[in-house]
């Protein structure tokens, strides 16, 4: 999954707000270098984050859907925002990535409505605090019965099992040794039976154990994108497509798949 920033304070340095053109360029270029899927966010929910209005995330986001709509790949909108859900289904997107799995008031609707794929991930918090004083007795199991619980939800509320992605949610309320032993345990997230997604590409888990700046985190992220499809991640969100898919070329020659 390459990521397609269209946020003006994005952590990684890539935001490309008001550029909807170069926005649509770098996702083509993307899935020229091999990306499966496209994942467009708005809105930036790196820690300390602020929220914006549903009508500026619109503004950002649908010229870009409409851009990319036959680029060939799935389209994944990245938003917390039940109307910006509504609104970018329409538009054509093919799944909602909500950091917050559905929990703002008509966003399960939302989604229920259409025929859009979901992405749940955990978060402990919300973006402006979540890195304060993340703590957990256990972070593995409580991640797990969180993402349970909100699958079953979703199937009350007529989501089909087949359209669900779990994410547990790498930084967003963690900390590194959160982060690693989520890492560590991902096999346990593949064993609900759903498709896990995991997003580490340049965050400060990487930053924490190299002591390298964002933009000298490429290798570290390849190493942690290998090891998370060893461990059952179906899909890696990433901002290095080309070095990704070298990566895990390699790991699939080993392991023959």
């Amino acid at each position: 999954m390459g990521i397609v920033n269209v946020t003006a304070d994005s952590f990684s340095g890539d935001g490309l707000a008001g550029e909807p053109q170069r926005a649509v360029a770098q996702g083509r270029r993307m899935v020229e270098e091999g990306a499966g899927m496209l994942d467009i966010g708005g809105e930036s929910s790196r820690p300390g984050a602020e929220p914006m209005s549903v009508e500026r995330e619109l503004a950002r986001v649908l010229p870009v859907i409409e851009g990319l709509r036959a680029c060939g790949v799935p389209l994944s909108v990245d938003t917390v925002k039940p109307e910006v859900m509504a609104a970018a289904i329409a538009a054509g997107a093919d799944m909602i990535n909500d950091i917050a799995a559905l929990a703002a008031p008509g966003a399960m609707a939302a989604v229920a409505a259409g025929k859009a794929g979901v992405c749940l991930m955990h978060m402990q918090g919300e973006p402006r605090t979540m890195q304060q004083n993340p703590d957990y007795d256990d972070v593995v199991a409580e991640v797990l019965a969180f993402l349970a619980g909100r699958v079953a939800a979703c199937e009350a509320a007529g989501i089909d099992r087949r359209r669900i992605v779990i994410d547990p949610g790498f930084g967003f309320g963690k900390t590194l040794a959160h982060n690693l032993a989520l890492l560590r345990h991902l096999d346990r997230f593949a064993g609900l039976g759903l498709p896990v997604l995991a997003g580490m590409s340049r965050k400060s888990m990487l930053g924490g154990i190299t002591g390298r700046p964002v933009n000298e985190r490429l290798p570290a992220g390849l190493a942690a994108a290998v090891l998370a499809v060893q461990r059952g991640a179906a899909i890696v969100r990433v901002h290095d497509v080309a070095a990704t898919r070298d990566a895990l070329a390699v790991l699939n020659a080993v392991e023959g798949t």
